[in-house]
């Protein structure tokens, strides 16, 4: 089996280290690991610069390719130039925190198997909760339980275009624990996107993403999410689909008349001119003053 590894933490994770070890195991593994960390990135790319890819040495041996751009590019470079062939299997992780709920919307880490299950190759993101706040969180051990989730799941037909979200929380990891994976729905539940504001020591302005629950949650309460799953101790498992379109509305909306008026004409206010915004001024260290061309 052809495996390509990624994530979005960077090549020098612990965590991308713990699930190649273990991925070694049902197959040839290839790293195509952001050369820095690039979390919260979701499906960014890069097409405005090349793309520079290094290889990569891990005590004097050959590790993977450190790729100077996002979660996605890895996966698309790794598909089409790294891998030495369509791989059978994507895996992203294990990732430094977990991605549950609207975290799925900006996570890099599910963003990376987007990309492959877009491609119809079966695709696995992986996250548990922060090690570096947990001293002597085992990391290798996550791994296991993922490989041998992984190992379960190839074991069905694969569905294209479709991911699996795993998050394992460290409780799953306790002697007693009941390791048994929940296949759950992502959390719904929206937050605040609050921001503080804090001064640097010139005292210019800037805000640091504060991210918050909202008091009035949409979820029922008791129902069963991976918010739920992982609070209580479990592995959640989320089926995604990498086709957004809501096919029911989209049947519903064909019996909409959404053609313009008889009458409708275009507008003259606003002339070509007056959309040219390459010419500005700073007004202070914290306002610009945006000029059109002349």
């Amino acid at each position: 089996m052809r495996i390509l590894l990624t994530n979005d933490d960077g090549i020098l994770s612990a965590g991308l280290a713990a699930m190649a070890a273990v991925l070694r195991r049902l197959g040839e593994v290839c790293i195509a690991a952001p050369a820095t960390e690039q979390s919260g990135v979701g499906q960014g790319i890069t097409f405005l610069t090349p793309l520079t890819v290094k290889k990569a040495f891990r005590r004097g041996e050959f590790w993977g390719y450190a790729v100077e751009g996002t979660p996605v590019d890895c996966v698309k470079i790794g598909i089409a130039e790294l891998a030495g062939g369509r791989p059978d299997l994507v895996v992203s992780g294990i990732n430094n925190g977990l991605n549950v709920g609207i975290n799925v919307l900006y996570s890099g880490t599910v963003a990376a198997v987007q990309e492959s299950a877009w491609q119809g190759i079966p695709s696995v993101a992986v996250s548990t909760q922060f090690a570096d706040l947990r001293p002597g969180a085992r990391i290798d051990r996550v791994a296991e339980l993922t490989g041998e989730l992984i190992k379960r799941l190839l074991e069905h037909p694969y569905e294209p275009g479709t991911l699996y979200n795993v998050n394992v929380p460290f409780a799953a990891l306790k002697e007693d624990a009941d390791r048994s994976p929940l296949v759950v729905p992502i959390d719904v539940t929206p937050h605040w996107g609050s921001y503080e504001k804090r001064y640097d020591p010139i005292r210019r302005p800037y805000y640091w993403l504060s991210d918050r629950p909202n008091p009035n949650p949409t979820t029922p309460t008791g129902a069963s999410t991976d918010f739920d799953a992982v609070a209580s101790g479990r592995i959640a498992v989320t089926p995604l689909r990498v086709n957004p379109t809501c096919e029911s509305l989209a049947a519903e909306m064909k019996t909409w008349d959404l053609a313009p008026n008889a009458d409708f004409r275009f507008s003259e206010e606003v002339a070509p001119e007056q959309l040219d915004f390459r010419f500005y001024r700073w007004i202070d260290r914290d306002s610009v003053d945006i000029h059109t061309a002349r």
